[in-house]
């Protein structure tokens, strides 16, 4: 038997169900990428196309930021049940978004290299067969594209969630269950949207390749091919900044300067009984969903069941904890 002061966990603090539609939508992506990744990569080596092969590594930095994606969700949906993650697994597929930009930036620091040196070393360009080619992987990323955002839109943004909210006055504990409709934003894939803009990257690349073999082909611009590679190895570097900068702000909950945060603070502002924040940490656990900590001091008494209630408005906060303390008045000495 369970003693009077044990404590039993009355909710599941995973806040996201995954994306079903999404990761069949990845896997398909992976396995269609992957082909073409390979055809173009050999038909740009036997073809001597720098612009060809730029892209076919391209594709493969995609590739693998697809492969990332397809494993953070079988990961995250496998551990889903694992009582370690305090927080549930969202952050498994953050950390392949993140993992994916490092290995991103290698290969377009290769595909700047290998550029570099077919602009001052040049070679002769089977332009015919390349443009077929590189029209066919642009073909191919926009198939891909499609497929992606398609598992977006089913991604189950009109569903409604669970906000299981925890009350701290002192030592007593209070437990409610809000349920608010989600809209569009609040309900976007990271993981998947990731992988989607990736997709679009590697179409605009395989435009500039084709462009590149155009401009060599009718006006005998042949130093546009390596030129191309070089603009498709910066495109690919910005990409990867991106994504480092944003995975890694979630990974080191930075999330301080989120809108939800003044939006609490405005909340609390608004409170009877001199109501003042002295503690606030609030941090992602889910796609557009947030955790937060209040510590607040009062003069008079205040329920943290209504500062619960102010705050439950806020749709995105789906874990709260309030801490009320009051102050006391020092008698004055006379």
């Amino acid at each position: 038997m369970e003693g009077p002061n044990s404590v039993k966990s009355c909710h599941s603090h995973s806040f996201d169900s995954g994306n079903e539609s999404g990761e069949k939508a990845t896997g398909l992506a992976v396995l269609i990428t992957a082909a073409m990744m390979v055809v173009e990569i050999v038909c740009g080596w036997l073809f001597n196309s720098m612009a060809l092969l730029a892209d076919g590594w391209h594709m493969s930095s995609h590739a693998l930021a697809l492969g990332l994606s397809l494993l953070a969700y079988q990961v995250a949906r496998k551990l889903s049940r694992d009582e370690r993650f305090t927080f549930g697994t969202w952050k498994i597929e953050v950390l392949g978004g993140y993992s994916s930009a490092l290995m991103l930036v290698g290969v377009a620091l290769l595909m700047l290299y290998q550029s570099v040196e077919h602009l001052f070393r040049p070679s002769p360009i089977q332009f015919d067969q390349a443009i077929i080619v590189a029209a066919i992987g642009l073909a191919v990323n926009l198939v891909c594209a499609f497929l992606l955002q398609g598992g977006h839109s089913h991604d189950g943004h009109s569903h409604s969630h669970e906000s299981h909210s925890h009350s701290h006055d002192s030592h007593a504990h209070s437990h409610e269950t809000h349920s608010r409709p989600h809209g569009h934003d609040h309900h976007r894939d990271i993981n998947l949207h990731s992988a989607y803009l990736h997709v679009l990257a590697d179409a605009a690349t395989s435009l500039l390749a084709i462009v590149a073999l155009l401009g060599g082909k009718f006006f005998a611009l042949n130093c546009l091919d390596p030129i191309m590679g070089i603009v498709g190895a910066f495109l690919v570097l910005g990409w990867a900044r991106g994504l480092i900068k944003e995975s890694a702000l979630v990974l080191l909950d930075a999330q301080m300067n989120a809108p939800v945060v003044s939006e609490v603070r405005e909340v609390i502002a608004c409170l009877p009984s001199g109501a003042e924040l002295t503690d606030l940490h609030v941090w992602r656990v889910g796609r557009g969903k947030f955790a937060c900590i209040v510590s607040i001091s009062v003069q008079e008494d205040l329920s943290p069941e209504l500062v619960k209630e102010k705050l439950a408005i806020h749709e995105e906060l789906v874990h709260i904890t309030v801490e009320v303390n009051r102050t006391v008045s020092q008698p004055s000495l006379v």
